[in-house]
């Protein structure tokens, strides 16, 4: 007759019936013995790992609330820094006079905000003719995701005509990239504006072979 041992237990009681056709034995089988102790060693390298990731998180938590926090201006430092390391392409349009009315008009649109900066306010405004001190030198618009940059037709040389008042801007990103591209896109291309540093940063321009005018701008 097989040998039922109680140490056949799970968790709860022993149904009486099994208690009935059970006998103590003084050897405990020894698969059981091996998989008990597998079991005891399994928990206990379970507890542990669960107390070395219980500890491992506190410690990270003390030392988050236990580091000073950044302060307004200096997480605004942030963000202009990463705002002048990135590169962004936007259209950007030229206009024959009238660059602060269709601006004004597109705000009205699509809302956001509108910043114009006219010749006469400019740090070139003592290069410039007397006809262009009410022109507008540059003005961006920003509502949400969408971007809209322009500026009035200031050249003193070259001709405005439908097909070339509006381009390709690279504004921001680091000298170094803005070159890179510059270059690569000089390929076959015509280069209206070597680039070079300005004022406001770092500025060139050229058409490239398929007729499309690139403008690129750099921060300081």
């Amino acid at each position: 007759m097989p040998v039922f041992s109680q140490v056949l237990i799970k968790t709860g009681d022993i149904s009486p019936g099994l208690k009935l056709f059970s006998r103590p034995c003084r050897e405990v089988d020894p698969w059981l013995r091996l998989s008990r102790e597998r079991g005891k060693s399994a928990m206990s390298n379970a507890n542990s790992l669960t107390r070395r990731r219980f500890v491992a998180t506190a410690a990270s938590a003390a030392a988050l609330v236990a580091a000073p926090s950044q302060s307004h201006s200096e997480a605004s430092q942030t963000m202009r820094t990463y705002d002048t390391e990135r590169t962004t392409l936007t259209p950007y349009l030229l206009f024959d006079g009238n660059c602060l009315q269709a601006m004004e008009f597109y705000h009205s649109c699509l809302g956001g905000e509108l910043k114009v900066l006219k010749v006469k306010d400019s740090p070139v405004k003592d290069h410039m003719p007397a006809e262009h001190q009410e022109k507008v030198l540059n003005a961006n618009l920003r509502s949400g995701l969408l971007e809209i940059s322009a500026s009035d037709w200031l050249h003193p040389d070259r001709k405005m005509a439908r097909g070339n008042m509006n381009c390709l801007y690279l504004s921001g990103g680091m000298l170094e990239a803005l070159t890179g591209l510059f270059h690569k896109l000089s390929d076959g291309a015509e280069i209206t504006d070597p680039l070079q540093q300005q004022f406001f940063g770092a500025y060139g321009a050229l058409n490239d072979k398929f007729g499309v005018r690139w403008m690129f701008v750099t921060g300081k």
